[in-house]
């Protein structure tokens, strides 16, 4: 009985101390995330950038143009041009080379790395140009296509910028795709809602997976240690099992996503939201279990996001439009059918997230 009740009381002690006591099994504490902005100017709209890891560059498009911004203080370093109407950037370190995905005229711009100076420039016959990243396991630059009258897939050779392998896909606006490391390239169909599966040993398309309930799938990234894909899609995200190609997990998250950011290291997934100004943070407690531990508000518009595992840092960038001249029309039919007439660009938000 005595020994029962010292340690009732060492117990209590402890408890007054510290609080409380862990649970077995418990969460550890939600991190809290910093927000900074800099307004770093420059002509032209957006859609991707790329952190370069480790070294705190990151390479924002301008429809135009590329600008090399500092991370760490939003300095603006170099200026890439010649880039019409691009959408996004790769780095492949192994070889010093960038690429840019131009589809004004239907080019991809290979640049040096350390002096930003472009090198050639590699026409892609199907045109449509979009997504662009680097598979380290294949040495290949992916090229995902809205090309007509159906969507490709391109992979040019990281070293020499020659294509090497071209895919039909089932859709015409497949956006962003993600390599196992293995073998194999998933591809999010915004069109079709579905997650093709290619080869690339083959080039060729493979299996085709529904992502219901996702609508609209366009950002993507892969967990090589769970063997799980993340596909980004406006309002419910999904987790996808490449073994079966079954939805594992939904997660809920802002509107207008065109962007999936990943940290292993931390295990922390990026979902950024143009519609709704914010970046859902969310922890992988394990392969088929999600948690969402923030809400961080950017700034309106930002849909895109690249997260460098070095610093564990993410990122967007987006241009502040003042009003519209009096009497603008709206655009074309066409993919900015419904948006709303532009004035002209007042500031250039480059946002940093930290924790």
């Amino acid at each position: 009985m005595a020994r029962r009740t010292l340690t009732a009381a060492v117990l209590a002690a402890l408890l007054g101390a510290f609080g409380s006591l862990p649970t077995p099994g418990a969460a550890q504490a939600t991190p809290k995330f910093k927000v900074q902005k800099w307004n770093i100017g420059g002509e032209g709209g957006t859609d991707y950038l790329n952190a370069e890891p480790g070294t705190g560059r990151v390479f924002v498009s301008r429809s135009t143009h590329v600008m090399v911004v500092d991370g760490r203080t939003g300095k603006v370093l170099g200026d890439i041009p010649d880039t019409p109407r691009m959408h996004g950037i790769a780095l492949a370190e192994k070889h010093g080379l960038g690429f840019t995905s131009n589809a004004g005229d239907s080019t991809v711009t290979v640049f040096n790395l350390k002096t930003l100076a472009a090198v050639k420039k590699v026409h892609i016959p199907t045109g449509g140009l979009d997504g662009i990243m680097y598979d380290a396991f294949s040495d290949r630059v992916i090229l995902t296509n809205h090309s007509r009258p159906i969507g490709t897939l391109v992979a040019l050779d990281a070293a020499t910028g020659d294509i090497v392998g071209t895919v039909n896909l089932e859709d015409t606006a497949p956006e962003g795709a993600a390599s196992d490391g293995a073998g194999k390239i998933f591809v999010n169909n915004e069109g079709t809602s579905t997650m093709q599966v290619v080869d690339e040993n083959t080039w060729k398309a493979v299996a085709s997976w529904p992502l219901a309930p996702c609508e609209g799938p366009t950002g993507i990234a892969y967990d090589p240690v769970n063997k799980r894909v993340f596909s980004g899609c406006s309002g419910t995200s999904v987790v996808t099992d490449p073994a079966t190609g079954k939805v594992v997990a939904t997660i809920s998250n802002g509107e207008g996503v065109d962007a999936f950011g990943w940290d292993p290291a931390e295990k922390l997934m990026y979902i950024p939201a143009g519609r709704s100004g914010n970046v859902t943070v969310v922890h992988q407690d394990g392969p088929d279990s999600y948690t969402v531990v923030a809400t961080v508000e950017t700034v309106p518009g930002a849909k895109t996001i690249s997260v460098d595992p070095t610093t564990h840092t993410a990122y967007l960038f987006q241009p502040e439009y003042g009003p519209p001249p009096e009497g603008a029309q709206q655009p074309p039919a066409g993919r900015g059918r419904g948006r709303r007439p532009r004035g002209p660009i007042v500031a250039g938000w480059f946002v940093a997230i930290t924790h």
